[in-house]
């Protein structure tokens, strides 16, 4: 829905993650996708330039976090949030985490 606006899905992608969970890390939202770590890795180091995000390192690990000083974090947050309604039940699951382990035995 937003990659024409932001260049392409892996843009998309990274910031309504973030929108959705507040940090993250590149090798991490890959595999949550499924997509290349490089183009993950691009796209952070893009919007960490712009000023839009910040990191932190945290052991080996870079994590990504919204960058509280960047002018118009509350509209781009407001826009995302809005972009989220629209999406579809299915594209609304994938940003979803299960942060409980799943009882044995129980199907997928």
């Amino acid at each position: 829905m937003l990659d024409a606006l932001f260049g392409c899905v892996a843009a998309e992608r990274v910031l309504l993650y973030l929108s959705r969970f507040d940090e993250g890390y590149a090798r991490g939202i890959a595999q949550h996708f499924g997509t290349a770590l490089t183009s993950v890795q691009k796209q952070l180091a893009k919007f960490e330039g712009a000023g839009v995000l910040v990191s932190v390192e945290k052991g080996r690990t870079l994590m990504y976090f919204w960058n509280p000083r960047y002018p118009f974090l509350a509209e781009l947050r407001a826009l995302l949030a809005k972009a989220y309604e629209y999406l579809t039940p299915e594209e609304k699951e994938r940003y979803i985490v299960r942060t409980r382990p799943r009882r044995r035995g129980k199907p997928a």
